[in-house]
């Protein structure tokens, strides 16, 4: 049998921590000025990486942590550092230049680490410790692929709207992106910091 209780548990916490809603003024402001292919491959791509890490991450997540001698604090501090430079970008008009530079936004900063990002990994790898027979395995699995198929839809729907809004409506979703991702950052450091006050890392 399958445990419920815990599929809508992990489901519901991946879906405020990784926020689909959220995620599409960030995905249109990155993708804007590329084709409809380029958005749907960068769509597909995003979601695959980061079903990737996050599925990485919940097997050898505390191996790596361990070995590199990295504590999670620190891991979010890191991403929340590197999203408030692209937030930054976002906000100043300079987000043409990272985009170029990089090549592929889907990698970085959507797959990780606005949507694999130290807070989604965290929670995985706590639901991964609750793992003892079959039912909650399968339960966590369903509930980080269920999530995963909702940012998809999240961002492959988001592409009408882009074509709706046109450059001006583009240029306001940018900045309410940049707005956006700068507050996730500060959120994700001040914790950090929060943690490392406590004597968490």
């Amino acid at each position: 049998m399958l445990d419920t209780v815990l599929l809508v548990e992990v489901f519901v916490t991946l879906f405020v921590i990784m926020d689909p809603v959220g995620t599409v003024p960030i995905f249109l402001s990155l993708t804007s000025g590329r084709s409809a292919d380029y958005a749907r491959r960068a769509a597909g791509q995003a979601v695959g990486v980061s079903f990737f890490v996050i599925v990485a991450f919940a097997i050898f997540g505390q191996q790596i942590l361990s070995y590199l001698h990295i504590s999670l604090p620190a891991l979010q501090c890191a991403g929340g550092l590197l999203l408030l430079l692209i937030a930054l970008e976002l906000l100043t008009g300079n987000e043409k230049e990272p985009t170029s530079a990089t090549g592929n936004v889907a990698i970085v900063p959507l797959a990780t680490p606005l949507l694999a990002g130290p807070g989604a990994i965290v929670a995985v790898m706590l639901f991964v410790e609750r793992i003892d027979d079959v039912a909650t395995f399968a339960a966590v699995a369903i509930g980080v692929i269920a999530m995963h198929a909702c940012l998809w839809v999240a961002m492959r729907f988001s592409l009408p709207i882009l074509r709706l809004i046109r450059e001006s409506g583009v240029l306001l979703v940018t900045r309410i992106a940049g707005l956006l991702l700068s507050a996730i950052a500060v959120q994700l450091v001040a914790d950090a910091v929060r943690a490392f006050i406590a004597g968490e890392g």
